[in-house]
């Protein structure tokens, strides 16, 4: 029989690797004789999948819209943000701390305050997406501008660029790589925040199917909910790695 390639071990890698999980998981439920109502197998998952396929539906198109326009304020914001604070020295060592300092407070501590702010509903939920997801895209856009070799820049001014030129067309795609790899970061986060403001603040969307079944100690249906949130997150991580890998294929070995 003849062996795999290397390319069709690295498809084939992560199938395997689901395949293997799931069994695991089965099994261990089986085995230790866990009641759904504490630990669902894959199997009573599955199952709730199937019986409510439509509620679940309904709130994962919810979170997935609400999780998107929040995911692409941030991604505005944080590519603007990021080239002000990256393109100066003075501003980097300005405002860096204060990023930093505004990224280690919980944003669930927001979501009371957004509550109080716009009600109960999808706005806190999109601003809390916005929140969290927002500061990886600043960070790398301006670490990407901020390293900029200072020969380079040297020679480029000799050559007589202006510093706008030396921005626009060396800084910025030499930081484009940062800025997608931010991106794969930025939409897993973005579906934390969105799910964090829906079991509190929101009547709708997966975070509150989640609670509202968990405190029916309806645990399958809570476990087909993560698994929802879990592959749309990797959908949209797989959507911009398609695009990192044919926009910025240049800087990556293949």
């Amino acid at each position: 029989m003849k062996p795999l390639s290397t390319n069709a071990k690295m498809r084939i890698a992560p199938w395997a690797a689901v395949i293997i999980l799931l069994v695991v998981w089965e099994g261990v439920v089986r085995l230790l004789g866990v009641p759904q109502y504490v630990f669902p197998g894959v199997i009573d998952t599955a199952n709730a999948l199937v019986n409510y396929y439509e509620p679940v539906g309904l709130h994962a198109w919810q979170t997935f819209w609400t999780t998107v326009i929040g995911f692409l304020i941030g991604v505005a914001v944080g590519l603007g943000l990021g080239i002000v604070v990256g393109s100066s020295p003075l501003m980097y060592r300005a405002c860096y701390p204060l990023l930093v300092a505004f990224n280690a407070i919980p944003k669930v501590a927001f979501v009371p305050i957004l509550v109080v702010w716009f009600g109960i509903g999808t706005v806190p939920a999109i601003i809390t997406a916005f929140l969290i997801c927002f500061f990886p895209i600043v960070v790398n856009v301006a670490t990407g501008l901020a390293t900029l070799e200072p020969e380079m820049e040297d020679v480029l001014r000799v050559l007589g660029a202006r510093r706008l030129d030396v921005l626009l067309k060396v800084g910025l795609p030499r930081s484009m790589p940062y800025f997608f790899a931010s991106l794969k970061v930025a939409i897993t986060l973005a579906f934390v925040g969105t799910v964090v403001s829906e079991t509190v603040a929101s009547n709708q969307g997966i975070g509150y199917l989640m609670m509202s079944a968990g405190s029916q100690m309806r645990m399958p249906l809570v476990f087909a909910g993560l698994i929802t949130i879990s592959v749309m997150a990797m959908v949209m991580y797989q959507v911009f790695a398609w695009m990192e890998s044919h926009i910025t294929g240049w800087a990556h070995r293949r």
